[in-house]
Parts: C-alpha cells; sequence; structure tokens
C-alpha cells in the first residue's frame, strides 16, 4: 500500500505553507503529519541539496507517492525539477502535482509534459543566453568597459602598506580587508 507526502516549500520566513497544505487536503490526499515536510528556503536551491527534500527521500520508500501543490515547489530551474521527478521516479515513487491537475510526473504523460517544460527551459536559456552575448558585443562596440571595475584606490593602498614593510596580515587589519583582497593587490 502506498504512503502519501507532502513537500511545501517557501522562500522566506515571513511566507506561509498553510495555503500548499489547505490545496493538497482539499485535493483529497490525507498526509500524516510525520509525511509532510515543510521548507523555507530558496528555489533556486537544488532539491538534493536541501535539508527537508534530503530527509523526505531517506523516509521514503518504492510505491509511494509525493504530493506537491506546484513544480516551483520542486524547483526554481527546469532541468533540477526534471532531474529531481527523475530520481524518483527511478526509485518508483510518483510525483503528484496539483496546478497539472494532480498529474502523476512519472506516468507517460507526465513524462511527456516534464519533457516539454525542459524543452521550454531549454529554449529560454539559450534565448537569454543570445541576448546577453549581443548585449556585451553592443556594449564593447560602443566603447564600454566590461568585467569588473579596477580597484585603483585598494591597490593604492596596498601597496603604501607593502612599502611601509607590513606584513598582508597587518595591511588587512590596518586597511580593515580581508587577506585575499590584500593578496590580490600585493604584487600589482
Amino acid at each position: 500500500m502506498s504512503r502519501v507526502f507532502s513537500y511545501t516549500r517557501v522562500s522566506t520566513e515571513d511566507q506561509t505553507t498553510e495555503n500548499q497544505e489547505m490545496e493538497i487536503l482539499a485535493a483529497g490526499f490525507q498526509v500524516q503529519p510525520q509525511r509532510a515536510v515543510t521548507e523555507t528556503i530558496s528555489g533556486g536551491v537544488p532539491a538534493s541539496e536541501r535539508e527537508g527534500f534530503r530527509k523526505l527521500l531517506e523516509r521514503m520508500e518504492a510505491g509511494d507517492v509525493l504530493v506537491v501543490t506546484k513544480l516551483d515547489r520542486l524547483g526554481r530551474n527546469a532541468m533540477d525539477v526534471r532531474a529531481t521527478v527523475e530520481q524518483l521516479a527511478a526509485a518508483n515513487i510518483r510525483v503528484h502535482c496539483l496546478a497539472l491537475g494532480g498529474m502523476d510526473l512519472t506516468s507517460p504523460a507526465g513524462k511527456m509534459t516534464m519533457g516539454v517544460i525542459a524543452a521550454v527551459a531549454e529554449f529560454e536559456r539559450d534565448l537569454l543566453i543570445e541576448r546577453t552575448q549581443a548585449g556585451l558585443e553592443r556594449a564593447k562596440s560602443q566603447g564600454k568597459t566590461l568585467g569588473r571595475p579596477v580597484a585603483v584606490e585598494t591597490t593604492k593602498a596596498v601597496q603604501a602598506c607593502k612599502i611601509k614593510g607590513l606584513t598582508q596580515s597587518q595591511a588587512a587589519a590596518e586597511l580593515g580587508m580581508s587577506l585575499p583582497t590584500i593578496k590580490r593587490h600585493w604584487n600589482k
């Protein structure tokens, strides 16, 4: 008999997962409290790196069902969502997404949907890269300087400390800078 787990997530402390929990209940899923995982972490963090999600994976077994309200609860990036769903499918865990009509993302129709989503995400990523490259080329052609600004004043301050005979650590303390910053400017 399959057990039902839920995964709800918000990005900031001032948000609540209450609406997601109510949505799951309204969809007819009865999730026991010990099988409901709630997390406050950015969707930009891959699911595999989230403590709560890792604990969820440790508890789940083949045949279990994971319910999420939307795909973005699993991750902001379509490639991460796809990898997470594939990992769950490989463990014979079904993933139901309420926003997709309760579709099981591990079913043939769900796999097709995930394929379309991944293709669109890859297309969007390629367009973003193309636009970024075009913008950089335009800026270069207009004579704009790209990259990190040169820290002329920092270099001067570090060199002055070096001339005074200070060590790198002493220069860092005197200038209120990190040691790596001092090291970057030491031999310029």
